[in-house]
């Protein structure tokens, strides 16, 4: 395969990672703004007595609003007839309000829910425009650089927990309201840093006609239908684990008697550390390949849901399990994003990416809600054996995808 190599001396190293740590950073601030609700649930309980169901609504609500604002952009071609950098900026700000209006107006659950959902609109603005972006900026290491954002995704979506984790206030626990107030401030500080710092690269193609048509090839395409299989089964797992698995922490250590300070600090931990997961996994696929590591990123966290239960009355090592799962749960998210846009048109990333969110987070709502449907029937430990199905459907696509002619043009050559 020809190498894009005579490409890469137009992009200086230093300014490229500059424009990525920003980028970085910005949606790490933005992506604050997702589990802001869901991680005050104990506090909000509290105050307007929620049932399991709105429990369960507080991160529903939000994955339904990004379903249907990923699915208006799709179909407009947003991120590609517009700056993805201005979509960012004012995507950002603008569900900093509406996460701001909550704690302002203290209406209730049904009030609440409403604006969460439109938060998660406004974050089908954040996501897929900065993986756009990443794609400007990279083309080898495109892995990477996904890897990096999605990374920073994920401590942003971990940063309520650990606001919550804070000993303020009654029962050792910050105010639900300040826990909101400062996410909404961390999303308007992501937004400025869009407007004013953030610059796209040079590896962009003109502003695309506007073809509502092209959402619809996402799944028309075999090696891209492929690659969003393996990212609808990752997705399957990823949220569904995100959501319930600081619960389960916490209950976990109330059991045993053991620190809730420490059980809502572990639950950071577990969202946080896929960081780390997703630096590694990016580096790693560069050079190995996509439908590799993403293959063992799925067998790892498949075997890690399997297996939790069996450690839930042991604290230390159920931490230990989760902080692993944590990390594999999300390393193949980027690689799956990074495959889309190699395989799709280059005209239509932004597009591509966006349908690829949208698909996805449109099955979270079934794996979220199931987790506690099941508790009526299973015990807290073996729900989670349900996500297991996602892994092998992942596996299954990657290694259909590997077998294709076209998966030649993923991480250069390296499949």
């Amino acid at each position: 395969m020809k190498s894009n190599k005579k490409y890469e001396p137009s992009v200086p190293f230093l300014r490229k990672w500059f424009n990525l740590a920003l980028l970085s950073a910005a949606a790490l601030l933005a992506m604050s703004l997702w589990f802001s609700a869901s991680a005050v649930v104990p506090q909000l309980t509290m105050q307007w007595g929620l049932s399991s169901g709105q429990k369960s609504w507080m991160t529903m609500s939000v994955q339904i609003g990004f379903v249907l604002g990923a699915l208006l952009s799709a179909v407009l071609n947003l991120a590609d007839r517009i700056s993805a950098r201005q979509l960012f900026a004012g995507s950002a700000f603008v569900g900093a309000l509406v996460n701001a209006a909550i704690p302002i107006l203290g209406s209730g659950p049904n009030v609440t829910l409403v604006l969460r959902g439109v938060t998660g609109a406004t974050l089908a603005g954040v996501y897929p425009p900065g993986m756009k972006l990443v794609a400007t900026w990279c083309r080898e290491d495109r892995g990477l650089g996904i890897g990096v954002l999605v990374g920073a995704l994920a401590v942003g979506s971990a940063v309520p927990h650990l606001l919550n984790a804070l000993p303020l206030g009654e029962e050792g626990m910050p105010s639900w309201r300040l826990v909101l107030f400062a996410t909404s401030g961390l999303s308007t500080v992501a937004a400025l840093i869009a407007v004013f710092l953030i610059q796209a690269g040079p590896f962009i193609e003109q502003t695309a006609p506007f073809d509502w048509r092209f959402a619809g090839r996402v799944l028309a395409h075999r090696p891209t239908r492929l690659a969003n299989f393996g990212y609808l089964g990752h997705m399957w797992e990823l949220y569904a684990m995100w959501t319930w698995v600081p619960i389960f922490l916490i209950t976990s250590y109330e059991r045993a008697a053991l620190s809730l300070w420490a059980a809502r600090l572990a639950g950071f931990g577990v969202i946080a550390v896929g960081a780390v997961g997703c630096v590694l996994a990016g580096s790693l696929a560069d050079r190995v390949g996509r439908t590799t590591v993403a293959s063992w990123s799925l067998v790892v966290s498949g075997g890690c849901a399997v297996s939790a239960g069996f450690f839930f009355t042991n604290p230390a090592v159920l931490t230990a399990l989760c902080l692993l799962w944590g990390m594999s749960v999300v390393a193949d998210s980027a690689q799956f994003s990074a495959a889309v846009s190699e395989l799709t048109d280059r005209r239509y990333v932004g597009t591509a990416l966006t349908m690829q969110t949208c698909l996805g987070f449109l099955l979270t709502l079934l794996s979220i809600h199931i987790i506690p449907s099941l508790l009526d029937i299973m015990q807290w430990q073996w729900v989670f054996t349900i996500l297991v199905i996602g892994p092998i459907f992942g596996v299954w696509s990657m290694l259909r995808l590997r077998q294709l002619p076209e998966a030649a043009r993923m991480a250069s050559g390296h499949r």
